[in-house]
């Protein structure tokens, strides 16, 4: 073997090394955003036992807010957070969202009452908008053309990975410490990721489109030699940085660009993808799958427990996801093939409320929930947050992957709230409502969804504004 090939051999390994920290340190946000949204679907029960038992005396309204109050701070942080990633930077405000994770998961395991858990919920929530608006966003620019959906999509992968350590957190705390103030030690855990993100996040480099953005193209060379191989730096900083000249000559990166043509109607096909992920109805499943357990006649415990089974599939999914099918599939494909698992899934569990109350039926109702997950999570899960990190133009991509993500929150919001309303109104007819929904949202992907793999980011501009121009 040369001596050249040995030493592009170590080249490729210190590239990988270096790829492989950003991802790991940079997708503790995913980690912190699984863990937040999906913890509470433990703390729940706990939280309904009177003051007396150490509980918040929560009704149905008041653990629809409760749940729902998270979800309001992330469509604010969506929004803001797209936009001060703009200005700031992404690592900066990586690192302000990881304090924030800090100070709003204290906040509400020390919540004396309800309405204080309500507004550190909230607190919390704009570290979770923060985090999904900019976390994508930051490693889809930092990666390599031929592993950016790999890369992006780990995020996703810590996502259900929280969600997952939450499910089974709370199924150990609520088996073995099933105490007055069990749901307190529950949310207390997340500043331990919080913790980690702050202390990792300053050992890694800034975006190079966000430098080049900012005239500091010595800053993006030198980020570029860190995480690409020798002989890919030149022709990609050099179409970086004319890209950058090419959207500073047509605008500024506002509010006003988003009124030429070709960026609003990508905006707007990002905004439906978005939103219309949300109205799948997966977080009413996330967050309330013991609430909707219990409803079957399940035991709470039980209930928590088999709660884990929707972690481990999300999680196992997800992986599959990656590995197998991203690698394989046009992203496009792959979001439809997600939304008609989704709507036959839907239509099953609508399906088995219908018969008569068993144990039998509850697992049932836990099979196609499952069902329902994997279709999600292997398909939709892994390929929507990717492609909103791709198909926005950079001089307004923070700004428009928050105006998106800010209507997924939207979305998460109205089904936060709705779900366990609906549950209670019409119990299971509320999954042939959300069918219904989502074969609306088929046809809306089947009309307008791009594709976009095998493309650069720069490349994507350019086929997207000679389509819609």
């Amino acid at each position: 073997m040369s001596a050249h090939t040995i030493q592009g051999e170590s080249t490729r390994r210190q590239v990988d090394r270096r790829l492989f920290t950003i991802r790991s340190i940079a997708t503790l946000g995913g980690l912190l955003f699984g863990y937040d949204t999906g913890v509470i679907s433990g703390a729940l029960p706990f939280l309904k036992n009177p003051v007396s038992e150490g509980g918040l005396a929560l009704g149905s309204f008041e653990e629809s807010v409760v749940t729902t109050a998270l979800t309001v701070g992330a469509a604010v942080g969506a929004l803001a957070g797209g936009r001060l990633s703009d200005r700031y930077g992404r690592k900066k405000n990586i690192m302000t969202v990881a304090v924030i994770f800090l100070v709003g998961a204290l906040g509400c395991a020390l919540a004396p009452s309800y309405w204080i858990l309500v507004a550190f919920r909230f607190i919390l929530g704009l570290a979770v908008g923060g985090a999904s608006a900019t976390v994508p966003v930051y490693l889809s620019e930092i990666s390599p053309v031929e592993i950016r959906g790999t890369m992006v999509s780990r995020n996703e992968l810590m996502i259900v990975t929280g969600q997952l350590v939450a499910y089974v957190s709370n199924a150990v705390i609520a088996t073995a410490w099933p105490g007055a103030h069990a749901w307190r030690w529950m949310l207390v855990l997340a500043t331990l990721p919080a913790i980690g993100l702050w202390i990792g996040i300053h050992l890694l480099p800034e975006s190079p489109r966000w430098l080049a953005g900012k005239d500091r193209a010595q800053e993006m060379w030198k980020v570029l030699n860190e995480v690409r191989m020798p002989d890919a730096v030149e022709d990609e900083g050099r179409d970086i940085l004319r890209r950058v000249d090419e959207e500073r000559a047509a605008g500024k990166g506002t509010w006003a660009d988003l009124r030429v043509p070709w960026i609003r109607r990508i905006t707007l096909i990002g905004i439906g993808l978005a939103f219309l992920s949300q109205l799948t109805g997966v977080n009413g499943i996330m967050y309330y799958a013991p609430t909707i357990l219990i409803s079957t006649g399940l035991g709470t415990q039980p209930s928590i427990v088999a709660t884990i089974a929707n972690g481990v599939v999300s999680v196992i999914s997800v992986y599959i996801g990656i590995v197998f099918f991203l690698k394989r599939f046009p992203r496009r494909r792959m979001i439809i093939t997600g939304q008609t698992g989704c709507v036959a899934s839907l239509i099953a569990l609508g399906l088995v409320f219908l018969l008569p109350e068993s144990t039998a039926r509850s697992y049932l109702v836990l099979l196609f929930m499952l069902t329902f997950l994997f279709f999600m999570q292997c398909f939709i899960g892994v390929t929507f947050w990717l492609m909103l990190s791709e198909i926005f133009p950079m001089r307004v991509r923070g700004l428009a992957n928050g105006v998106a993500v800010f209507s997924n929150w939207v979305g998460n919001v109205i089904v936060a709230f709705a779900f366990p309303n609906l549950i209670e109104l019409i119990q299971g007819n509320a999954f042939f409502v959300f069918a219904l929904i989502n074969l609306g949202s088929l046809a809306f992907y089947v009309r307008f969804l791009p594709e976009t793999k095998g493309h650069s980011l720069e490349e994507l501009e350019r086929i997207f504004e000679k389509r819609y121009s």
